[in-house]
């Protein structure tokens, strides 16, 4: 009887919360007095090193002096920016010791791993000879490395240029097209980026790179985007645009084209296949060379290959790199045929710090570790899985409006509709911070600024692979 009593009572209690509040409150009543556990935040793989302890300046402190005494166009990631300060492999640690997981490599930069101790010893071993002599003199260092550089590329090129960067690579590059053909007129694709000097922002199609200044001769071709694009990926309707271009934009003879094998500020853009050897075909039957920008997709970043313009099946007439080149080193390079290499010799060209013994030391080492450690088999492996599994995050979140890329060279575009593709801005910065907030670290970029660029240390591992992703997961369940 005591028992029939009870249940009354608790009958009589529902009925009279279901009258009052309606069903969906008491169900969220019922729900909270439940104390459902919070899903846990997933763990950092474990890693065998300790920082050491940091007495430098504070991030206030550093703030103050870079508002004070730095150029007022810098800015930072994250609403309390991050003070690096020792940076091991794939990780980076903060003033407090608190360790990351560094999925953007200095954007794309950081290719053998932070401090990585072959490239160190190198480095030291050469400061300790000759930091900086000049080319004017004999050092074996800057042709070793040029003879190992040009044994990682097809066909007839031969020939290395030293820069401090892609920038310089790239203008160099563009004036060799220029004086080569005897043309003025240069092709590049829409939401590219070249550069940020005279003739390279003219390359570049992005108006947030671009300053009003004259740049001129450089035609800007519609871009083979398989997400965005007009053509979806028919890679040979986008160059039928280039085609066009040069006969209604120019006299009808270039002096080159110009791209990344997959563009990397613009969002990590794939080009749609069948897009480059179309392209390089009409250019060259415009009287132009093809320039490969592999500034950040070289280096065996894509995994498939050593350089991202050999998964095109093309071969291109110059190549431009930086970045990867030094594991974060100031270095890049230019490298084409001998008979183009040739036209430089009519005037005097000099670069003071281009092919330094230190430089070129550590681009040495770097192809080395590349050789010796397997990092393109592991960006090919590790990338294939991580694409893999930020695909199945693809299809469990409508905010996640594309997944693509190559190797450890990956983007994930947010959009707020899938249908028309509206750019997700606020929430992937707000995504940005929640993840840093769990210890990783994610690029951003693309012209809307909502494309997470995903391009880590080759040395990342599946474990670091599968906390990104289970990292990215926590902070989309909670958006």
């Amino acid at each position: 009887m005591r028992m029939l009593t009870a249940v009354n009572t608790l009958l009589k209690r529902e009925y009279s919360l279901l009258q009052r509040h309606g069903f969906a409150q008491t169900v969220a009543q019922r729900n909270n007095s439940v104390h459902q556990a919070e899903p846990k935040v997933p763990k950092m793989p474990p890693f065998s090193y300790s920082p050491q302890p940091y007495d430098g300046p504070s991030t206030a402190e550093i703030i103050a002096k870079r508002q004070e005494f730095l150029s007022p166009a810098l800015f930072h990631f994250y609403n309390t920016p991050l003070n690096i300060v020792e940076g091991k492999m794939q990780y980076v640690f903060d003033e407090t010791g608190r360790r990351y997981l560094d999925a953007f490599g200095g954007i794309a930069t950081v290719s053998c791993g932070h401090s990585h101790p072959e490239v160190v010893e190198s480095i030291i071993k050469q400061l300790k000879l000759i930091q900086h002599s000049t080319t004017l003199y004999l050092n074996h260092t800057i042709s070793d490395f040029a003879q190992a550089l040009v044994s990682t590329l097809p066909g007839d090129l031969k020939v290395v240029f030293f820069t401090n960067s892609g920038t310089e690579a790239n203008e160099l590059a563009m004036m060799m097209a220029r004086l080569y053909t005897g043309c003025n007129d240069v092709v590049s694709l829409r939401n590219s980026y070249h550069g940020n000097a005279a003739a390279t922002m003219g390359a570049t199609a992005q108006s947030n790179w671009k300053f009003n200044v004259v740049q001129s001769g450089v035609h800007h071709a519609i871009n083979p985007d398989p997400y965005r694009g007009i053509f979806g990926s028919d890679g040979e309707k986008y160059a039928r645009d280039v085609h066009d271009l040069i006969q209604f934009g120019t006299s009808g003879q270039v002096a080159g084209f110009i791209g990344e094998s997959i563009q990397g500020v613009g969002g990590i853009v794939e080009l749609a296949p069948g897009y480059l050897p179309a392209v390089y075909d009409t250019v060259r039957r415009a009287g132009g060379v093809c320039i490969a920008d592999e500034v950040q997709s070289g280096f065996a970043r894509t995994g498939t290959h050593f350089w991202g313009f050999q998964s095109h099946g093309v071969i291109p007439d110059i190549v431009t790199m930086a970045k990867g080149i030094g594991n974060g080193i100031p270095l890049g390079a230019v490298v084409t045929t001998p008979e183009i290499a040739g036209l430089l010799s009519r005037r005097c060209y000099f670069n003071t710090f281009g092919g330094n013994p230190m430089c070129t030391a550590a681009g040495h080492a770097v192809l080395r570790v590349i050789h010796q450690e397997k990092l393109q088999e592991n960006a090919f492996l590790v990338g294939s899985h991580l694409k893999r599994r930020l695909t199945q995050l693809k299809d469990k979140y409508e905010l996640i409006g594309d997944v693509r890329g190559r190797g450890l060279m990956l983007g994930v575009e947010f959009v707020t509709d899938r249908d028309l593709k509206t750019p997700a801005k606020s929430e992937t910065l707000h995504l940005m911070d929640q993840m840093k907030e769990m210890g990783v670290l994610v690029g951003k970029g693309g012209f809307y600024g909502n494309v997470f660029r995903i391009t880590p240390p080759l040395c990342f591992t599946m474990p670091d692979a599968d906390f990104l992703v289970d990292v990215m997961d926590h902070a989309l369940s909670k958006m």
